[in-house]
């Protein structure tokens, strides 16, 4: 059985219906990748899940239960299992250490210590604890950002534009850490441009344009002619904004 459900999903914001009719079933510990042009929904699709936002009509099953109809507590209770990385990651103006220590504290783990730094040598930033992470580069801030999720063990990591605007060395140590934290068990949902990226991570591809799902499958059977409802994705530049 799936470990998320989304049945008949829509999001409108005003008179602009920015999801139509998503229905999409995402298996544990599988890696999926949303990927579409800018506007297509993949941010707001996210968002949803995460219960940052609430649909127009349509359900989001975890564990069998509709998050979308709980309580503005129970939301966040759902919220501590999963965590969610930005594309421009938010750092607090803090030392790095304080940085990835901060979903910990907020879901009450104050011996965390050595949880923290076990974190921060895995994302490659080992000897970072003390120096503050406003002034880090951009990829940098995303391993910030990501050792901040990973840190909390969560069922369900949720990317946007992961490695959007990173160097290739960055960009392939953040790779190489979601492929790790797949093989962990962890549930990876990826919102991308990069196809390049969804064919080396992603055990499933669904394609968005404009709102709807046109096509899902394993990342290979995206290789379709430019007549096809995913023929767009090679002219699509990795660098573009959500």
């Amino acid at each position: 059985m799936a470990l998320i459900e989304i049945k008949g999903l829509y999001k409108s914001f005003g008179r602009s219906e920015i999801l139509t009719d998503i229905n999409l079933d995402i298996e544990e510990g599988k890696v999926l990748v949303l990927i579409g042009p800018t506007g297509s929904g993949k941010t707001t699709l996210l968002r949803l899940i995460d219960t940052l936002d609430q649909p127009t009509r349509g359900s989001i099953l975890f564990h069998e239960e509709d998050i979308c109809r709980l309580s503005s507590k129970a939301k966040l209770l759902v919220r501590r299992r999963m965590a969610m990385v930005f594309q421009k990651p938010v750092m607090f103006s803090r030392s790095v250490y304080e940085n990835v220590a901060y979903g910990l504290k907020a879901r009450g783990k104050r011996n965390s210590r050595d949880e923290v730094l076990h974190t921060l040598e895995e994302v490659g930033l080992k000897g970072y604890k003390s120096r503050s992470a406003t002034t880090l580069s951009g990829g940098e801030m995303q391993r910030i950002a990501l050792a901040r999720a990973m840190v909390i063990k969560p069922e369900v990591l949720l990317l946007d534009e992961p490695t959007a605007n990173l160097d290739p060395r960055s960009a392939s140590t953040i790779d190489y850490l979601i492929e790790h934290l797949a093989q962990s068990g962890t549930t990876v949902i990826i919102a991308s441009h990069n196809m390049a990226e969804c064919r080396r991570l992603a055990n499933m591809v669904v394609v968005l344009v404009k709102g709807r799902i046109t096509r899902t499958g394993r990342p290979n059977d995206t290789q379709l002619d430019r007549e096809s409802s995913v023929g767009f994705l090679d002219s699509i530049d990795p660098s573009d904004k959500v």
